[in-house]
């Protein structure tokens, strides 16, 4: 059974009965190792095909469908069709026309990347590694009217499937001998997995891990790109979604929907992919995107403003969204003793809803980024935030990397904060963002700590999963003062960044806020562009700066290269050491490539961490 994405059934798709019924077909008549997707935009122009269907043995085809009668055309020749319509005869374009060009799009599109290409000397050299075709399908004419009309003169009979050929009944092999007989051209080998996740990489910038702008010509897409600077600029390997991370972003409806998935499974990629997809509904209400720290804020409003989000679409942090409230209704707030001034803001909002004073229904949407960080009694303010009309919230949960709460923050249930998930929730159990070694490393070393905490239905803890990258072990040092913890820390970070990458990929995550600034100042003491993202700091994720973060900063963030420093000095006294555990296991889990553990005075963390160096 083929993989359809979007899922036939889902509430994204508006599709004419033909087309719903076509689906059905490929769905129905295909092996699963067929792809293909509907109504999905594509290329440079943006255009719009019915069906792509791609195979890594086939090819890559471009189907449209036409839910015409006979009767509705009046005309066609090879470019366009004249068809009757309600306002009376229309001109369109032939849809083989149609599906020619945005094939014709793909191909070009697919052939700047040179490992996609033909690289042997011959007939094919320089051209697209795998076949790829067009073709037309009439889902209300039959083949024998098709031929009695004579439609052949303006679409080949080998370029259309017609009405009598997408049947229940029709022969599995037949109708697939019937789509590839559309290809002109059939050469290459099977493709790899690693190929067809660049395909899709191309075809489908809102699924990259790591979007860019390698496309962005300096003249515009009408000119060659005559200094190959794309091809320059394209990477060795991609970072892409699964199909199972597709699947989930391209299915995902309205409702209250909530995601559990463990630390690198993707879910800040889904929450964006989510809210871009509210922005281009042009919704009547705005999108509210929240998280709890501020740094993970800025980048989410980075990330969202690159994939070309606007104000519709606003990215605050919780308790930065309270204080705008307050200030907005001029809403009291008296601060007790022993309490933070943002503390009584999240009450006074609270408040103000129940009096009345700040209206309800706001958002159309409410998207909660880590939101393991949040209270029970924010999650029910929230709620009452969204439209009843939408009704759409999306609830990304990690209970490992809970470092806020506790065992007291999961005691409560989804139904008794107003969230109505049950039958709609998701669990993502694979890393795909730290290598085997880094992701074995830090579970090992957190294992004994979360392993111990309770366990709920509705709020699982996750194992991770390996997705099978491999990399270094991360590196653990004892050093035997911090002016040599600092020394070999500097060093190790001018090894990363004379390798060619961006500064601002590389993290320098820090317990507390005096590590940073003693961290920062000793850095830039040695040399290295380096700038920190305190409490009451600016933090820039696009300037090329090695980032130094406090580790509770570092949520929801990564980085090709990080140091974790001076562990001696967790677990802190003053909280326990689960939650101390639950805090490094987030750090721990920032690193993409290289990560650097150092300490110059022991503890308990420090000797699990040679322990596990060992291993």
């Amino acid at each position: 059974m083929a993989v359809i994405l979007p899922a036939l059934h889902s509430k994204n798709l508006n599709l004419t009965p033909g087309e719903r019924r076509f689906g059905t077909c490929l769905l129905r008549k295909l092996e699963d190792d067929y792809h293909c997707w509907i109504d999905e935009s594509v290329g440079p122009k943006q255009r719009c095909p019915d069906f792509i269907v791609l195979h890594p043995g086939r090819g890559i085809l471009v189907l449209e469908v036409k839910d015409w009668k006979l009767t509705t055309i009046r005309k066609m020749d090879a470019r366009t069709v004249e068809i009757h319509t309600d306002r009376g005869v229309k001109t369109v374009a032939n849809p083989l026309e149609q599906a020619r060009s945005c094939a014709i799009e793909i191909k070009e599109l697919l052939e700047r990347d040179p490992l996609l290409v033909q690289h042997e000397h011959g007939r094919y050299h320089g051209s697209l590694l795998l076949p790829w075709g067009f073709g037309a399908v009439f889902t209300n004419i039959t083949r024998k009217q098709f031929e009695a009309a004579q439609l052949g003169h303006a679409i080949p009979s080998d370029k259309v499937i017609c009405q009598d050929e997408m049947t229940e009944s029709t022969d599995a092999e037949a109708f697939q001998e019937r789509l590839w007989g559309m290809f002109t051209y059939s050469f290459g080998g099977v493709l790899s997995l690693a190929r067809i996740d660049r395909v899709r990489w191309h075809l489908f910038p809102e699924v990259r891990i790591q979007q860019g702008h390698l496309f962005d010509t300096p003249h515009g897409d009408n000119e060659a790109d005559a200094q190959q600077s794309i091809t320059k600029m394209l990477p060795d390997m991609v970072k892409i979604m699964d199909m199972q991370q597709e699947k989930l972003v391209r299915n995902l409806g309205d409702g209250h929907r909530i995601i559990h998935g463990v630390a690198g499974s993707g879910k800040t990629l889904i929450l964006a992919y989510r809210a871009m997809v509210l922005n281009q509904l042009r919704l009547a209400k705005p999108v509210l995107v929240l998280c709890y720290n501020k740094t993970l804020a800025v980048k989410l409003k980075q990330l969202l403003t690159e994939r070309g989000a606007d104000d519709r679409v606003q990215v605050r942090h919780f308790h930065g969204w309270c204080k705008e409230l307050c200030n907005l209704y001029q809403l009291d707030v008296s601060v007790q003793k022993d309490q933070k001034i943002w503390e009584q803001q999240v009450e006074a909002v609270i408040l103000g809803c129940e009096k009345g004073r700040v209206p309800l229904a706001q958002y159309a949407a409410v998207l909660i980024d880590e939101g393991h960080d949040f209270k029970p009694e924010w999650f029910k303010l929230l709620v009452q935030m969204i439209d009843p009309q939408t009704n759409s919230l999306l609830l990304m949960y990690d209970d490992a990397q809970n470092i806020y709460g506790g065992s007291k923050r999961r005691a409560f249930t989804w139904s008794s904060v107003g969230i109505k998930a049950a039958g709609r929730s998701t669990i993502l159990k694979v890393n795909y963002r730290n290598t085997v070694e880094a992701l074995d490393f830090a579970y090992q070393f957190a294992a004994a700590y979360l392993d111990q905490t309770d366990k709920n239905e509705e709020i699982p803890l996750i194992h991770p999963e390996f997705c099978g990258r491999k990399g270094a072990r991360p590196e653990v040092q004892r050093l035997t003062n911090s002016k040599q913890e600092l020394a070999h820390v500097a060093g190790w970070l001018k090894k990363r960044a004379e390798g060619g990458g961006p500064l601002r990929q590389i993290a320098v995550l820090c317990r507390f806020n005096a590590q940073v600034t003693r961290m920062r100042q000793g850095l830039a003491g040695k040399g290295l562009a380096v700038e920190s993202a305190q409490s009451n700091g600016q933090f820039n994720p696009a300037k090329d700066t090695i980032k130094i973060l406090t580790m509770h900063a570092s949520k929801g963030l990564e980085f090709s290269s990080v140091v974790i420093p001076d562990l001696g000095c967790m677990p802190y006294a003053k909280t326990t050491p689960e939650e101390e555990a639950r805090l490094l296991y987030v750090a721990l889990t920032r690193s993409t490539e290289n990560l650097l553990v150092t300490y110059h005075n022991e503890s308990i963390f420090t000797q699990q961490c040679e322990k596990l160096k060992l291993m």
